[in-house]
């Protein structure tokens, strides 16, 4: 089986002043299509810093990332910017949906944003949107919608350009219990069903012990779980 992503003795440090912080020291990890994969560790260990790495939303201080084999540091800002856009989903534990859009068109933003037409993008959508429950709700604004409705907008946001993972950071993180574990129950579906390649943070252990491989951070490096 192929790897999507891969890391390689990835580091990260930030300067505070005359400090230096060494967030990730050496961290090599490799996620396979199709694959579920859980990262745990306490607040501040580095687990939402990571995943921005993987998703090149920041870059790394040295080491390296392959996305299915090819150096991202080798590729320009256009393409890494074209394979965020086309290639990666992003779910975020505060949503970050548009408040003046309704459900609906929180969902073709991916695609309105690089000059598509919504006639063009409304049939994925809302194949989307009934794919994840909310079939009645696609003309409601994020207002109107409770925070498990809103979370299950921003999967089907992040599934729109059928990337090639989705990365999650502690997406369960703003719900209560039962909604959260509905929108897990939606991940592992998506998983099983249809092959979605998944990778998401979470601070909780009982969660992570549902993934198929489980890594945990500590003290800059990961270590395997499960």
């Amino acid at each position: 089986m192929s790897n999507v992503l891969e890391c390689r003795d990835l580091v990260k440090t930030y300067h505070d002043g005359s400090r230096e912080l060494n967030i990730l020291c050496g961290v090599n990890l490799a996620v396979a299509e199709g694959e579920m994969l859980a990262i745990t560790g306490p607040s501040g260990v580095g687990k939402s810093t990571l995943l921005h790495l993987l998703g090149t939303l920041d870059l790394p201080s040295s080491g390296d990332i392959l996305f299915r084999g090819r150096l991202l540091r080798k590729m320009s800002r256009g393409g890494l910017n074209r394979l965020r856009n086309e290639q990666i989903g992003f779910v975020f534990q505060f949503y970050h949906l548009l408040p003046e859009f309704t459900a609906l068109e929180n969902v073709m933003m991916p695609a309105l944003c690089r000059g598509a037409s919504p006639k063009n993008c409304r049939a994925r959508a809302e194949e989307l949107l009934h794919k994840v429950g909310l079939a009645e709700r696609m003309t409601h604004q994020p207002g109107k919608l409770s925070g498990g409705e809103q979370q299950r907008v921003a999967i089907a946001r992040a599934l729109f350009n059928s990337p090639g993972i989705v990365l999650a950071d502690e997406p369960t993180g703003n719900l209560d219990e039962k909604t959260g574990r509905g929108i897990l129950d939606l991940l592992w579906e998506l998983n099983e069903r249809e092959g979605l390649t998944l990778v998401f943070v979470t601070h909780d252990e009982r969660l992570a012990q549902h993934a198929a491989r489980w890594v945990h951070l500590h003290e800059g490096h990961a270590e395997q779980r499960r």
